[in-house]
């Protein structure tokens, strides 16, 4: 028997879904949203409706049948703190990405998918949210009490990514330990014991190595002098720690791809910066091998970022000697949330409650 999967993934300026019949991908939409269009909105609930409209639309254009579908899952939004795995959308879970803490449109994906099964009469679902957290508590102390270390990083790629590892090995998930690098315009560097990710970086906010818009963890004291300057906002601050930082901050451009062209072509100041990036996710890698005591399976680097094999090359040549590092480039969040869709409609998991 085969299932009928819509996965849905809001972004702040389109909206991406596919219909997959099992792990078939049979149509792929994006849909882009202007600013102007955006700015409509006082709030990234409120676009819910709009978002939804554009969506049923564009699925009737397609000639895609909602009624044959068996599930909708979303991209997981800011919830509270949650362990990985496969939720079915609630009200609970609902009412906590109408009334976050942190707004993104990430937030709205539980939303469509929840209105798109009820006209259905299915179930939907999110998987692997940014916020999963499964962190071991020692990880979680910083030497200031008030800033305790957070858990938000490319959980759902990184999972999916580990699992399609392991399957390749012949082994569970469960049963290895990984370090796995996301590379995207943020970078999380993570490690997976066992099928628990016991350490990582905060991505969200520019914590780890540097990246294409996070500045990466820098130097405490000349951050503090910097926010006490007088000459910086602390919005302007926290837009040098992302958005505006990394390689944004150091070469003008958030384009790896760009920027390693750059450097082939003798832009020193280019191939600096690349470097830098290189080195220091090859420096979190290590730590996480720490954190690992060394037993370490694999090293899997993922994300758009690893499209570059300059990149990658560097890496590897860093870390091969604690472990095999193998590359799965790209950023696999659609296919992702199908794959984690169908291993509860075959019965392989139960959905956990939110």
């Amino acid at each position: 028997m085969s299932y009928n999967i819509l996965a849905i993934n809001p972004g702040s300026t389109s909206t991406k879904m596919a219909l997959f019949r099992d792990m078939e991908q049979v149509s792929v939409l994006t849909l882009r949203h202007s600013t102007e269009e955006i700015s409509r909105f006082d709030s990234v609930a409120n676009q819910l409706q709009w978002r939804l409209g554009l969506i049923l639309e564009a699925l009737n254009q397609e000639k895609i049948d909602i009624s044959s579908l068996d599930a909708v899952i979303g991209r997981g939004g800011l919830l509270r703190p949650i362990e990985g795995g496969v939720y079915l959308i609630n009200e609970r879970m609902c009412h906590d990405l109408r009334h976050p803490k942190l707004h993104h449109a990430s937030n709205l994906g539980a939303l469509i998918a929840l209105e798109i099964a009820n006209i259905v009469g299915i179930k939907a679902y999110i998987a692997d949210p940014v916020v999963v957290d499964e962190m071991q508590e020692v990880a979680r102390i910083s030497g200031v009490k008030k800033c305790p270390r957070v858990s938000i990083f490319h959980a759902l790629n990184q999972k999916a990514t580990a699992r399609r590892y392991a399957a390749e090995a012949g082994r569970d998930y469960e049963s290895m330990n990984l370090i796995i690098a996301h590379m995207g315009g943020g970078i999380s560097v993570s490690a997976h014991r066992q099928g628990r990710v016991v350490d990582t970086n905060n991505a969200l906010d520019g914590d780890g190595p540097i990246a294409p818009e996070r500045a990466g963890t820098v130097p405490a004291a000349e951050l503090v002098d910097l926010c006490f300057s007088a000459e910086y906002s602390p919005k302007q601050v926290k837009q040098m720690l992302t958005g505006k930082g990394g390689l944004v901050d150091l070469v003008g451009s958030n384009s790896v791809h760009d920027i390693v062209v750059r450097a082939e072509n003798g832009d020193n100041e280019a191939r600096t910066a690349l470097d830098a990036m290189c080195y220091t996710v090859a420096k979190y890698i290590g730590e996480m091998a720490v954190v690992l005591k060394g037993r370490v399976d694999a090293i899997l680097l993922t994300g758009g970022i690893a499209y570059n094999a300059c990149v990658t090359e560097a890496i590897d040549d860093y870390c091969r000697f604690i472990a095999p590092v193998k590359v799965y480039p790209g950023e696999n969040e659609l296919e992702s949330l199908a794959e984690n869709a169908l291993r509860v409609l075959r019965g392989e998991i139960e959905p956990k409650e939110y």
